[in-house]
């Protein structure tokens, strides 16, 4: 049964079904029909034995000398008017006085069934092999004028008459039986098509498969998915939707327009209303919302929608600039180191050793000042890396990263992954670098320790502070103190973001014109 098809499935399964039922009703309705056939026919051949027991040339006829004369040509009319196989009329000692058979007349009656109505009076019915073969019976007695019993008749039909008319009436149940069975298969053809049709041609084990599949596929999808029907209501919603919008599956086959008013989804199920890339803001969150709709034989059925969160996005910006930077920062020192090792080349081809000496050390000297502190005291090689490539950055803006000579810092945690730390301490130099680019002080400290509990990273610029009112909005996403540039606000929001996976806390400082200080807490 497992590999047979849903179609085939459905057609022996009702054919079994409708078999069955059929099979199972129409033996009730044969046996009943079995019931009432011989009841009707005993009815028939007691009241006829009844109606011929009271005839007054009957009764008159049991005090005759020849009674047979007077009672045969009665019964025989009668049971052909009936068509009862016999009707015999016997005297008190069961000896015939009419048969259908002439013969017989005047021959004790056979079947041993007389007792009741000869001794007791009694009216009945009963089955007994007579003459002429099984039969079954109707028995009266017959009364004198004085209620005596002197005789009894006796009208009997054939069980093999019975049983044909029996079979008779079973053929035509059958044909219906059959008409039934006919239709149910019908039935069952069209409605296993309809269902096919219904599920695309799939099997179960097929959709099963795919429902399967697209959960799974929903569930590592980072992107938030919600889906809606024709109507408006959400049909579909992923893991990753629930987390970004605050949703539970209990709002499927709810209203999009009462859950998430402001999502315009149901714009997408207008004709040339798909959206891609678009910002928008829902609750709290800006999401990059892409739409699309979900067409069935050219006519709209639904549509879907994916999104991420922008700072998300942002984020991954962000590390492919720190990258980019990291990787213009090298270009530059390697160009910069190719100009001084050809000016020493040039000084050891004109053998002038005590200049190119003194330039090599020159630069060891700076090389020392730059690192000494960090290479010693900094032993985190993920941190020293993002501390080289802000260095560089540096260099080139013409700004002077100076790292604190107390800071004191070992191998961090695993949970301190790279993203985050270059999410942290990326923005937040950079921040302080695009700040002192234009003050006369063009310095930017850095001081970090993990000593005690918790790991404290402080970033100090010699810029021109923060106003007081926009404290409150620092950490904002799209908020920027920096006027007329574009795609800003995004850099202290990561941090935040950043800081609060690694469950820490951020604090900010700052004085007009003396400059800012943001101290960042991480538990180790």
């Amino acid at each position: 049964m497992r590999n047979l098809s849903l179609q085939t499935k459905i057609i022996i399964l009702s054919m079994s079904l409708i078999l069955f039922v059929t099979v199972f009703f129409g033996g009730i309705v044969i046996y009943n029909e079995v019931g009432d056939t011989k009841g009707n026919v005993g009815t028939r051949a007691l009241e006829t034995a009844i109606g011929i027991s009271v005839m007054p040339s009957v009764v008159e006829a049991m005090d005759d000398g020849n009674p047979e004369d007077t009672i045969q040509p009665i019964a025989e009319y009668m049971r052909k008017q009936v068509g009862a196989e016999f009707i015999v009329v016997g005297n008190i000692d069961g000896i015939r006085y009419s048969h259908p058979n002439p013969t017989k007349i005047g021959k004790a009656m056979v079947g041993g069934d007389n007792e009741r109505a000869l001794l007791n009076a009694e009216f009945y019915t009963s089955e007994a092999k007579g003459s002429l073969g099984p039969s079954l019976r109707g028995k009266a007695p017959i009364f004198d004028g004085n209620g005596n019993v002197v005789g009894l008749v006796s009208v009997g039909y054939l069980l093999e008459d019975v049983q044909q008319i029996i079979v008779q009436k079973s053929l035509e149940l059958l044909k219906f039986v059959l008409l039934a069975l006919i239709l149910g298969v019908i039935g069952s053809i069209l409605l296993a098509k309809n269902i096919r049709k219904e599920t695309m041609g799939l099997e179960p084990r097929e959709i099963a498969a795919m429902y399967r599949d697209r959960e799974a596929l929903l569930s590592s999808i980072v992107e938030g998915v919600v889906a809606i029907d024709n109507r408006g209501r959400i049909t579909e919603i992923n893991q990753s939707a629930e987390r970004m919008l605050g949703l539970t599956q209990a709002v499927i086959n709810s209203d999009i327009a009462e859950v998430l008013p402001h999502s315009r989804m149901k714009e997408a199920l207008q004709p040339d209303k798909v959206m891609r890339n678009e910002e928008m803001l829902i609750g709290d969150k800006v999401l990059i919302i892409n739409r699309t709709q979900i067409m069935h034989k050219n006519e709209i059925v639904g549509a879907v929608s994916t999104f991420r969160e922008k700072t998300d996005i942002q984020e991954v910006l962000e590390t492919l600039s720190e990258i980019q930077q990291y990787s213009e920062g090298l270009r530059a020192q390697t160009h910069e180191y190719s100009n001084k090792l050809y000016a020493i080349s040039g000084l050891l081809q004109l053998e002038q050793k005590d200049e190119a000496i003194e330039l090599i050390q020159q630069e060891t000297k700076i090389h020392e000042n730059q690192t000494k502190y960090m290479l010693d005291h900094i032993k985190d090689k993920k941190v020293q890396a993002i501390l080289l490539g802000k260095m560089g950055k540096a260099s080139e803006n013409k700004v002077e990263l100076l790292i604190d000579e107390n800071s004191s810092l070992e191998e961090l945690p695993e949970h301190f992954d790279i993203a985050k730390l270059i999410h942290i301490l990326g923005n937040l130099i950079d921040n302080a670098i695009e700040e002192v680019v234009q003050q006369p002080v063009k310095e930017v400290s850095f001081f970090v320790t993990d000593l005690g509990r918790d790991l404290v990273i402080e970033v100090e610029d010699k810029g021109r502070g923060i106003q007081a009112e926009h404290m409150e909005d620092l950490f904002k996403l799209g908020f920027s103190t920096k006027v007329g540039k574009k795609d800003r606000g995004y850099g202290l929001a990561i941090v935040q973001q950043a800081v609060e996976q690694l469950q820490g806390t951020i604090e900010v400082s700052s004085e007009l014109k003396k400059g800012t200080v943001f101290t960042v807490f991480l538990p180790k």
